[in-house]
Protein backbone atom coordinates (compact mmCIF):
# COMPACT_ATOMS: atom_id res chain seq x y z
CA UNK A 1 0.00 0.00 0.00
CA UNK A 2 2.81 2.37 0.90
CA UNK A 3 4.57 1.75 -2.45
CA UNK A 4 1.37 2.32 -4.44
CA UNK A 5 0.69 5.58 -2.59
CA UNK A 6 4.23 6.89 -3.29
CA UNK A 7 3.96 6.01 -6.98
CA UNK A 8 0.68 7.94 -7.24
CA UNK A 9 2.19 11.00 -5.57
CA UNK A 10 5.14 10.97 -7.97
CA UNK A 11 2.84 10.64 -11.01
CA UNK A 12 0.67 13.53 -9.79
CA UNK A 13 3.74 15.71 -9.26
CA UNK A 14 4.93 15.02 -12.81
CA UNK A 15 1.52 15.94 -14.27
CA UNK A 16 1.37 19.10 -12.15
CA UNK A 17 4.87 20.08 -13.32
CA UNK A 18 3.97 19.63 -16.99
CA UNK A 19 0.85 21.75 -16.47
CA UNK A 20 2.88 24.54 -14.86
CA UNK A 21 5.41 24.56 -17.72
CA UNK A 22 2.60 24.67 -20.27
CA UNK A 23 0.97 27.58 -18.45
CA UNK A 24 4.26 29.52 -18.45
CA UNK A 25 4.76 28.81 -22.17
CA UNK A 26 1.26 30.04 -23.02
CA UNK A 27 1.85 33.18 -20.97
CA UNK A 28 5.10 33.92 -22.81
CA UNK A 29 3.44 33.36 -26.17
CA UNK A 30 0.64 35.78 -25.36
CA UNK A 31 2.94 38.58 -24.20
CA UNK A 32 6.09 38.10 -26.27
CA UNK A 33 4.61 38.90 -29.66
CA UNK A 34 2.54 41.83 -28.40
CA UNK A 35 5.58 43.58 -26.91
CA UNK A 36 7.91 43.11 -29.90
CA UNK A 37 9.28 46.36 -31.38
CA UNK A 38 10.97 46.75 -34.76
CA UNK A 39 13.76 49.29 -35.26
CA UNK A 40 14.03 50.63 -38.83
CA UNK A 41 17.17 52.64 -39.74
CA UNK A 42 16.55 54.87 -42.75
CA UNK A 43 19.05 56.29 -45.26
CA UNK A 44 20.20 59.90 -45.43
CA UNK A 45 18.98 62.14 -48.24
CA UNK A 46 20.04 65.24 -50.16
CA UNK A 47 18.22 67.55 -52.59
CA UNK A 48 19.49 70.75 -54.24
CA UNK A 49 16.87 73.23 -55.41
CA UNK A 50 16.58 76.90 -56.38
CA UNK A 51 17.82 78.96 -53.46
CA UNK A 52 18.04 76.05 -51.00
CA UNK A 53 19.77 72.71 -50.47
CA UNK A 54 17.99 70.24 -48.17
CA UNK A 55 19.68 67.42 -46.25
CA UNK A 56 18.21 64.71 -44.02
CA UNK A 57 20.37 62.68 -41.60
CA UNK A 58 19.91 60.23 -38.73
CA UNK A 59 16.37 59.22 -39.62
CA UNK A 60 14.90 56.13 -37.96
CA UNK A 61 11.60 54.64 -36.87
CA UNK A 62 10.70 52.30 -34.02
CA UNK A 63 7.49 50.40 -34.80
CA UNK A 64 5.34 49.17 -31.91
CA UNK A 65 2.07 47.22 -31.98
CA UNK A 66 -0.98 48.88 -30.49
CA UNK A 67 -1.60 48.15 -26.82
CA UNK A 68 -5.25 47.65 -27.75
CA UNK A 69 -4.20 44.69 -29.93
CA UNK A 70 -7.20 45.26 -32.19
CA UNK A 71 -5.30 45.16 -35.50
CA UNK A 72 -6.41 48.70 -36.44
CA UNK A 73 -3.79 50.67 -34.48
CA UNK A 74 -0.02 50.85 -34.19
CA UNK A 75 2.66 53.34 -33.18
CA UNK A 76 5.80 54.60 -34.90
CA UNK A 77 8.41 56.53 -32.91
CA UNK A 78 10.28 58.62 -35.49
CA UNK A 79 13.52 60.59 -35.23
CA UNK A 80 15.65 62.61 -37.61
CA UNK A 81 17.41 65.86 -38.46
CA UNK A 82 16.76 68.02 -41.52
CA UNK A 83 18.89 70.98 -42.57
CA UNK A 84 18.32 73.66 -45.19
CA UNK A 85 21.22 75.70 -46.56
CA UNK A 86 19.33 78.75 -47.83
CA UNK A 87 20.70 81.34 -50.26
CA UNK A 88 17.53 82.60 -51.96
CA UNK A 89 16.00 84.93 -49.35
CA UNK A 90 16.04 88.63 -50.31
CA UNK A 91 18.06 91.06 -48.20
CA UNK A 92 15.07 92.64 -46.48
CA UNK A 93 13.57 89.24 -45.68
CA UNK A 94 10.15 90.47 -46.70
CA UNK A 95 7.55 88.13 -48.06
CA UNK A 96 6.18 88.31 -51.55
CA UNK A 97 6.12 87.87 -54.36
CA UNK A 98 5.58 91.39 -55.68
CA UNK A 99 5.33 90.37 -59.31
CA UNK A 100 1.54 90.34 -59.68
CA UNK A 101 -0.33 92.03 -62.52
CA UNK A 102 -0.77 95.21 -60.45
CA UNK A 103 2.54 94.88 -58.59
CA UNK A 104 0.68 93.78 -55.47
CA UNK A 105 1.76 91.06 -53.13
CA UNK A 106 0.48 87.67 -54.28
CA UNK A 107 0.48 84.11 -53.02
CA UNK A 108 2.19 82.37 -55.98
CA UNK A 109 1.20 78.94 -54.61
CA UNK A 110 2.90 79.63 -51.29
CA UNK A 111 1.57 77.60 -48.37
CA UNK A 112 3.60 79.54 -45.79
CA UNK A 113 1.40 82.68 -45.76
CA UNK A 114 4.18 84.94 -46.93
CA UNK A 115 7.15 83.69 -44.91
CA UNK A 116 9.97 81.47 -46.16
CA UNK A 117 9.88 78.28 -44.15
CA UNK A 118 11.28 74.78 -43.65
CA UNK A 119 8.69 72.14 -42.72
CA UNK A 120 9.12 68.42 -42.15
CA UNK A 121 6.73 65.57 -41.47
CA UNK A 122 5.44 62.23 -42.71
CA UNK A 123 3.12 60.91 -45.39
CA UNK A 124 1.04 58.07 -43.91
CA UNK A 125 -1.03 55.73 -46.06
CA UNK A 126 -3.38 52.87 -45.18
CA UNK A 127 -3.77 50.07 -47.74
CA UNK A 128 -2.01 52.33 -50.25
CA UNK A 129 1.45 51.88 -51.76
CA UNK A 130 2.98 55.34 -51.20
CA UNK A 131 6.37 54.44 -52.72
CA UNK A 132 5.69 56.44 -55.88
CA UNK A 133 3.46 59.15 -54.41
CA UNK A 134 6.20 61.64 -53.53
CA UNK A 135 6.52 63.51 -56.82
CA UNK A 136 2.83 63.53 -57.62
CA UNK A 137 1.69 64.77 -54.20
CA UNK A 138 4.44 67.25 -53.42
CA UNK A 139 2.88 70.18 -55.26
CA UNK A 140 -0.40 69.81 -53.40
CA UNK A 141 0.90 69.57 -49.84
CA UNK A 142 -0.82 71.89 -47.37
CA UNK A 143 1.80 73.02 -44.86
CA UNK A 144 -0.12 75.99 -43.51
CA UNK A 145 -1.08 74.30 -40.24
CA UNK A 146 0.89 74.74 -37.02
CA UNK A 147 4.02 72.69 -36.48
CA UNK A 148 3.56 69.92 -33.96
CA UNK A 149 5.83 67.62 -31.99
CA UNK A 150 5.69 65.09 -29.19
CA UNK A 151 2.66 62.88 -29.87
CA UNK A 152 0.51 62.93 -33.01
CA UNK A 153 -2.64 60.89 -33.65
CA UNK A 154 -3.28 59.91 -37.27
CA UNK A 155 -6.74 58.45 -37.99
CA UNK A 156 -6.44 56.99 -41.49
CA UNK A 157 -8.88 54.60 -43.18
CA UNK A 158 -8.19 52.12 -45.97
CA UNK A 159 -7.26 53.89 -49.19
CA UNK A 160 -6.44 57.19 -47.48
CA UNK A 161 -3.19 59.17 -47.36
CA UNK A 162 -2.52 61.76 -44.64
CA UNK A 163 0.20 64.42 -44.38
CA UNK A 164 1.40 64.84 -40.79
CA UNK A 165 3.40 68.00 -40.06
CA UNK A 166 5.95 67.23 -37.33
CA UNK A 167 8.08 70.36 -37.01
CA UNK A 168 9.26 73.49 -38.81
CA UNK A 169 10.59 77.02 -38.51
CA UNK A 170 10.41 80.32 -40.37
CA UNK A 171 13.36 81.48 -42.46
CA UNK A 172 13.93 85.25 -42.48
CA UNK A 173 17.48 85.41 -43.84
CA UNK A 174 20.01 83.32 -45.70
CA UNK A 175 21.96 80.70 -43.77
CA UNK A 176 21.74 77.16 -42.42
CA UNK A 177 18.53 76.15 -40.62
CA UNK A 178 18.03 72.81 -38.87
CA UNK A 179 14.99 71.04 -37.48
CA UNK A 180 15.50 68.02 -35.23
CA UNK A 181 12.89 65.68 -33.77
CA UNK A 182 13.51 62.76 -31.43
CA UNK A 183 11.09 59.89 -30.69
CA UNK A 184 8.06 61.77 -31.97
CA UNK A 185 5.08 59.44 -31.62
CA UNK A 186 2.87 58.79 -34.65
CA UNK A 187 -0.15 56.87 -33.41
CA UNK A 188 -1.95 55.28 -36.36
CA UNK A 189 -5.65 54.60 -35.76
CA UNK A 190 -8.53 53.06 -37.73
CA UNK A 191 -6.23 51.33 -40.25
CA UNK A 192 -7.23 47.69 -40.38
CA UNK A 193 -4.83 46.86 -43.25
CA UNK A 194 -1.14 47.46 -43.82
CA UNK A 195 0.23 50.97 -43.29
CA UNK A 196 3.21 52.76 -44.82
CA UNK A 197 4.96 56.05 -44.12
CA UNK A 198 7.71 58.17 -45.60
CA UNK A 199 9.22 61.45 -44.49
CA UNK A 200 9.06 64.70 -46.40
CA UNK A 201 10.86 68.01 -45.97
CA UNK A 202 9.77 71.14 -47.82
CA UNK A 203 11.66 74.43 -48.05
CA UNK A 204 9.65 77.31 -49.54
CA UNK A 205 11.35 80.57 -50.45
CA UNK A 206 9.04 83.54 -51.03
CA UNK A 207 9.97 86.99 -52.24
CA UNK A 208 10.53 88.49 -55.68
CA UNK A 209 11.14 84.91 -56.79
CA UNK A 210 9.42 81.83 -55.43
CA UNK A 211 10.78 78.29 -55.09
CA UNK A 212 9.80 75.06 -53.39
CA UNK A 213 12.31 72.26 -52.76
CA UNK A 214 10.97 68.92 -51.50
CA UNK A 215 13.05 66.02 -50.18
CA UNK A 216 11.37 62.63 -49.59
CA UNK A 217 12.62 59.81 -47.41
CA UNK A 218 12.53 56.06 -47.98
CA UNK A 219 9.10 54.49 -47.41
CA UNK A 220 8.81 52.04 -44.50
CA UNK A 221 6.12 49.71 -43.19
CA UNK A 222 4.23 50.45 -39.99
CA UNK A 223 2.77 46.94 -39.93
Amino acid sequence: MSEIRKSGVRRGARIGGVGAVAAVAIGLMSTGVASADTFVPLPDGHKAGPGATVTRTGESALISPSLAANGAGRVAWVSGTVTADVTGVSEDGEAGPWNGATNDKGTNNSSTHGVSRISTGYIVGCQVDITGLGGSLGAGMDLSGPSLSGSLTVPVSAGQVKFVNVAGKDIKKNGAFSVQYQDTQLEIQNCGGYAQARSYTVVEIVGNDYSKTTLYGQPFSIG
